[in-house]
């Protein structure tokens, strides 16, 4: 009825290991923020595939000192059409932003996705303790998911994302904090 199911992998704590895992395996980006925001660690990684086809579905949790005071926390999906890892995080049913995401409406942010810039759109219907954003990177979707809401400013400010899938031994210099609750949720 819903089509291929890619199941969620377990997520393991965040090392420059675990990391690579998913770089190798990832048949999608893997974005992160390069460089970090200053403050900002590594606090975990999830994907959604399988051992035969690989993950189709990638998402990179961040954490640090939140724009306006307090902790904040980003949550990068990037995946397939229907795989739905980007709108479980966000919150929202089904497995696309769909209806949620506005796109007769200028884009809420733009970020430089692999050095391109990439606009972003905010997806309604969203629990109110999150920003959430959308938008379409390498013909594939991509998600932002900051909590809390307020935090949600940093999506203001020039943001870089690295497919770490081409970053090759930069990985290995990606900060390292502890397991974000958020990745698990």
């Amino acid at each position: 009825m819903h089509g291929t199911v890619h199941p969620l992998q377990p997520v393991v704590p965040p090392s420059v290991e675990a990391l690579e895992v998913v770089v190798h395996r990832a048949r999608v980006p893997v974005w992160m923020p390069w460089p970090l925001p200053i403050g900002w660690l590594f606090t975990g990684v999830a994907q959604a595939g399988d051992d035969r086809t690989g993950a189709r579905a990638t998402a990179v949790a961040c954490s640090g000192p939140g724009p306006l005071g307090g902790m904040g926390e980003l949550l990068l999906v990037a995946e397939e059409l229907g795989v739905g890892l980007g709108a479980r995080y966000a919150g929202i049913d089904g497995p696309d932003p769909g209806p949620s995401m506005r796109v007769d409406r200028p884009p809420a942010v733009k970020v430089c996705a692999g050095g391109r810039p990439t606009p972003l759109w905010h997806v309604e219907g969203s629990p109110d303790d999150r920003a959430v954003f959308a938008g379409e990177a390498r013909g594939l979707w991509l998600w932002a998911i900051v909590w809390p809401e307020q935090s949600g400013l940093l999506m203001y400010d020039e943001l870089v994302l690295t497919d770490l899938r081409d970053a090759g031994a930069e990985v290995e210099l990606v900060p390292c904090g502890a397991l974000s609750p958020r990745i698990l949720s």
